[in-house]
C-alpha cells in the first residue's frame, strides 16, 4: 500500500537522510511505490554477513545491534540516529534484533541513489509543498542540504546529529568574542546574530555584518587555530547548535577538504582552475607563486561574488592552515576548493617569485667597459656587448630578461591587490560614515 506523502507517516518518511533531498515530485513518485513493514519483537531485520541491497530505517519501536553476544548501539524510533538508514554497510557487519514490536521502512538502494541522482541534476528551486514539509522542527532537512553537510557521508552526518548541543542566546549576549581561542562551530537554528570587529583593542566595534536561520559560523579560527577574529551579538531570542573543535575536525573539516600537491597545480591551471593566495598583501609582495592572484583572506567573503562557480579554486597561503580556512568558505558557497598542501614551504624554491636581489642599472657606466675586440663579426653587436658589460659580474642577461619579466608580473599582482585593499577600505570609510552619522544626526 502507497504511503500519502500528507499523512504523518509520509511527513516522518520525508525526515528521513536523504529522503530530505529529493524534489518534491521524487519524493511524491517514491512514496507510490513503498510500504510500511511490521516486525514483531525478537525477531532479526537482518543479520551479519547478509548482502542484501536494501536500506531499513525504523518508523516506530526499539532495534539493537549485536554482534555475537554483544549490544553495540540500540536505536529507537523518532531519534536522530533513526533518521538514517540502520547499519547500511553490505556486507552486514552486524545483527539487528526487533527489542520491541517495530514499523519500518525497506528501500533498494540502487533505486534511492537513481532517483536522488535525478534530483540533483534536477536542481529545481524548493516548492511551496516542500517549504511546508521543512517548517516547523524540521530544521534538520535544510541544514542537511546546504553544500558541507551535503557532501558527508551518512555515518558522520549521524554523529554530527548526536553530537550537536543546543544552546540559548538572549539579544545583547555576546557568543563568541574577538581574540578568544576557538572552541565551538556554530549553527543558528533561529534568531539573528550581528558580527563586529575592533581594528585596534581600544578602537570602536565595526559592524561587519549581520546572519539568520541556519546560518553557521566560528569555523575560522577552528581551523586555521588562530583567535577569533570577529566578535558575534545575539540581536534577538538565539538558538543555536553547537559542535566542539575536535567533532567538527574530525567530522566535517577532515573529510570535506581535498588537498593537491604542488606538482600537480600546472595541469589544474591549464583545465581552467583559478590559483589564489589568501596571504596578506605584504607577504605576498616578498613571494608567491606564479599566476596566482592575491585575495587577502580577511577580504575572501567580500570578494566572493567575483568569481565563477564553474572554475574550480586552488588556495594557497604559508603553511596551508589559512587555506583550509579560505577552503571551507568557499565550500560552503558551493565552490570547487583545493588546497595547496603544505602551502608555499612546499614549493621548491625556483618555483617562488620573489624579489629580486640584486639592482638593475639602467645606465652604462663606461668605467667598466674593457677594450673592443677587434673581429666585430665574432662578436655581439657593439650596443649589446656594452649593455652586457653593464651588468654586475656573471649575470647572465637572459636571467635578467626572465628576472624582469617576473618582476613586471609581480608588480601587476600588486597593483591587483591594491585595488581589493582599496575597495576593503572603502567599504570600511563607509561603515564608519554611517555609524558616525547614527552618532551624530546632521553630519
Amino acid at each position: 500500500m502507497a504511503v500519502d506523502i500528507n499523512a504523518d507517516e509520509g511527513r516522518m518518511i520525508r525526515q528521513l537522510i536523504p529522503l530530505s533531498h529529493l524534489s518534491i515530485n521524487q519524493f511524491a513518485q517514491l512514496c507510490e511505490t513503498v510500504e510500511i513493514e511490521t516486525l514483531e519483537a525478537g525477531n532479526y531485520l537482518f543479520r551479519r554477513g547478509d548482502t542484501d541491497a536494501n536500506l531499513y530505517y525504523l518508523l516506530s519501536g526499539v532495534i539493537a545491534l549485536r554482534m555475537d553476544s554483544l549490544t553495540i548501539d540500540v536505536i529507537k524510533a523518532a531519534t536522530g540516529s533513526a533518521k538514517f538508514a540502520i547499519a547500511h554497510q553490505c556486507p552486514r557487519k552486524i545483527d539487528a534484533i526487533a527489542e520491541t514490536k517495530i514499523r519500518f521502512l525497506r528501500l533498494n538502494a540502487d533505486m534511492l541513489k537513481a532517483r536522488q541522482s535525478a534530483s540533483e541534476q534536477t536542481d529545481n528551486p524548493m516548492t511551496e509543498d516542500d517549504e511546508d514539509i521543512e517548517t516547523g522542527d524540521d530544521w534538520m532537512a535544510t541544514l542537511l542540504k546546504s553544500p558541507v553537510f551535503r557532501g558527508l557521508s551518512p555515518a558522520n552526518l549521524q554523529k554530527i546529529l548526536i553530537s550537536l548541543q543546543q544552546v540559548q542566546a538572549n539579544p545583547g549576549d555576546v557568543i563568541i568574542s574577538q581574540g578568544d581561542p576557538g572552541d565551538y562551530y556554530y549553527i543558528i537554528k533561529k534568531g539573528r546574530v550581528l558580527f563586529s570587529r575592533k581594528p585596534t583593542p581600544n578602537a570602536k566595534d565595526i559592524r561587519l555584518g549581520e546572519m539568520g536561520d541556519l546560518d553557521s559560523f566560528g569555523e575560522d579560527a577552528l581551523i586555521s587555530g588562530k583567535p577569533r577574529n570577529v566578535t558575534v551579538t545575539a540581536l534577538t531570542p538565539v538558538s543555536l547548535l553547537r559542535l566542539n573543535k575536535d567533532q567538527f575536525i574530525n567530522l566535517i573539516k577532515n573529510p570535506s577538504l581535498k588537498f593537491i600537491e604542488y606538482k600537480d597545480i600546472d595541469d589544474h591551471l591549464k583545465q581552467g582552475a583559478l590559483l589564489i593566495d589568501v596571504r596578506g598583501p605584504d607577504e605576498f609582495g616578498k613571494r608567491h607563486l606564479p599566476h596566482s592572484v592575491n585575495m587577502p583572506f580577511f577580504s575572501l567573503r567580500m570578494h566572493i561574488k567575483s568569481l565563477n562557480r564553474q572554475q574550480p579554486i586552488i588556495v594557497a597561503c604559508d603553511d596551508s592552515k589559512t587555506s583550509e580556512a579560505a577552503a571551507f568558505i568557499l565550500l560552503r558557497q558551493k565552490f570547487t576548493a583545493l588546497i595547496l598542501k603544505g602551502g608555499l614551504q612546499g614549493a621548491a624554491r625556483d618555483h617562488v617569485i620573489e624579489p629580486a636581489t640584486f639592482t638593475i642599472d639602467d645606465g652604462v657606466e663606461t668605467s667598466n667597459l674593457q677594450s673592443p675586440v677587434s673581429d666585430i663579426s665574432a662578436e655581439p653587436s657593439t650596443e649589446i656587448q656594452n649593455r652586457q658589460k653593464a651588468l654586475p659580474d656573471g649575470l647572465d642577461p637572459f636571467v635578467v630578461i626572465q628576472h624582469l619579466n617576473k618582476k613586471c608580473k609581480l608588480l601587476e599582482a600588486d597593483k591587483a591587490n591594491l585595488e581589493i585593499r582599496c575597495a576593503h577600505l572603502t567599504q570600511l570609510l563607509e561603515a564608519a560614515r554611517k555609524e558616525l552619522a547614527q552618532l551624530k544626526p546632521g553630519i
